[in-house]
């Protein structure tokens, strides 16, 4: 078993914490997470993969260990993520890497993409989005803020906040919801309860938007560069349906697409799965 290390690394003053694996001359995988979570998404992922790649998962700038400045101090945007993460590849001598992207890490990582394409030698979406046919009715609360964003709005999303609906992202189509470790949920719901967290988290609520209007970017990256994608789906999942992950054979028709008999955060029950898939895509 390679070493996990846990690491923090200064971008320009912001303290971003990060996972790393694997010998630093092997080539480079990196490992975006979703909302609610953190790094910690990777856990299992990690020594599956730690013998043949470079791996590192930061936290997102206000997620997990990462620093999370007050709202008055930094803008909670996607734009804002994306910039953070792009420099911290620069800082810990990420210049070439495949990366890994699910949830709101897909569009973190897809900017990244549309701004050094030359850097993405492959990309895993595991529920990582970019087509609108992608989106389930899930997002209808969510569609409403955009629209409107009233106070009347804003405060329907908390129900998103709440520890029970973290229970069920986790174990919402899972066949066995016993195989699923409360853990990581847990310490999700410890991170959505620190003071703040709850206005930021709305506010990404409200920026997702920009990823939709950047849908038709990404997808012009993707018929542009046909990087080498594979996509490996939860089919299950409440809000990122089916349908997104086969709408990328559109743009990149050798798109490799499998499906996992698992919900949202397919890691939790399919690790082993995924990292076998990831092998053998990229022939690792």
């Amino acid at each position: 078993m390679m070493p996990v290390s846990y690491r923090t690394a200064d971008v320009d003053g912001f303290k971003v914490f990060y996972r790393a694996a694997g010998s630093v001359a092997s080539p480079k995988l990196l490992l975006l997470h979703g909302f609610p979570s953190a790094g910690h998404m990777f856990r299992d992922l990690i020594p599956l993969l730690a013998d043949r790649f470079h791996l590192v998962a930061p936290d997102l700038p206000g997620f997990g260990q990462s620093e999370m400045p007050p709202r008055e101090a930094f803008s909670y945007t996607f734009d804002a993520l994306a910039g953070v993460i792009d420099r911290f590849t620069e800082v810990i001598g990420f210049d070439r890497y495949a990366v890994y992207i699910f949830d709101y890490g897909a569009p973190t990582g897809l900017r990244l993409a549309l701004r050094h394409p030359e850097r993405i030698t492959a990309i895993i979406s595991q529920n990582g989005n970019a087509y609108e046919e992608g989106l389930s009715e899930g997002w209808t609360p969510i569609r409403a803020y955009w629209q409107d964003p009233s106070p009347a709005n804003r405060a329907a999303l908390r129900a998103f906040l709440a520890p029970a609906t973290t229970r069920w992202q986790y174990t919402h189509g899972v066949p066995d919801p016993t195989m699923v470790s409360p853990d990581g949920q847990t310490l999700d719901d410890f991170y959505l309860a620190r003071p703040g967290a709850d206005e930021i988290q709305l506010d990404l609520f409200g920026d997702y938007k920009s990823n939709v209007a950047l849908y038709p970017a990404f997808q012009d990256y993707f018929r542009t560069h046909r990087p080498p994608l594979l996509a490996v789906w939860g089919k299950n999942d409440p809000f990122f349906v089916p349908s997104g992950a086969e709408a990328f054979r559109r743009d990149i028709p050798s798109a490799v697409v499998r499906f996992l008999d698992t919900g949202h955060f397919a890691l939790e029950t399919h690790a082993g799965e995924i990292a076998d898939s990831i092998r053998d895509f990229l022939k690792a």
